[in-house]
Parts: structure tokens; C-alpha cells; sequence
């Protein structure tokens, strides 16, 4: 049985995967998501200033933020501190 995900672990995923500009059906998927809950974590991300909405060719993506890199290095060192290996999803 997976281990449930942690919603300091699902910020983190998202961030990371977002380091590339993303559309928002691409997140929920790669992430795992549902949309009502997508919708969350992605406007919450977006309001702490971690994530940005993008315009890209006609098109809305969500992108990593510069502010992001403290979270995603503090989330990362703790992460490794409690189970000794770093946080990883599937590519």
C-alpha cells in the first residue's frame, strides 16, 4: 500500500514540476490530483507568491516562482533529515 502524501510534499511536487512552465490539466495529472483539489493547492501556491500564472502562446500555464527556491531547499534539507534520501515522485 502507497504511502499517503503530505501537503508540504504535494507543494513540493507541484513546484518542482512547474520549474518548466505547466498547464493546469497537466499538474493535476502528473501530480495526481483531482481538480477541486488542484485548484487549491494551486491558488494557494499562486497567493504565497511560489507560483505564478503565465500567459505562453494564447495559453495559461503556472510557473515556479524565484521566491520558490527557498521552499523547495528548506523543504528538501528537512525531508532528508527525517528519512535520510531526498523527495522524489515518478517522472
Amino acid at each position: 500500500m502507497a504511502e499517503r502524501r503530505t501537503l508540504y510534499e504535494i507543494y513540493w511536487e507541484i513546484l518542482v514540476f512547474c520549474k518548466t512552465p505547466r498547464a493546469f490539466t497537466a499538474i493535476i495529472n502528473r501530480c495526481d490530483l483531482n481538480s477541486k483539489n488542484g485548484q487549491a493547492y494551486i491558488g494557494f501556491l499562486c497567493t504565497k507568491q511560489l507560483l505564478s500564472k503565465v500567459t505562453k502562446g494564447g495559453k495559461s500555464q503556472y510557473s515556479t516562482t524565484e521566491q520558490a527556491g527557498e521552499y523547495l531547499s528548506l523543504f528538501t534539507e528537512l525531508y532528508q533529515k527525517l528519512f535520510d534520501k531526498i523527495p522524489g515522485f515518478r517522472l
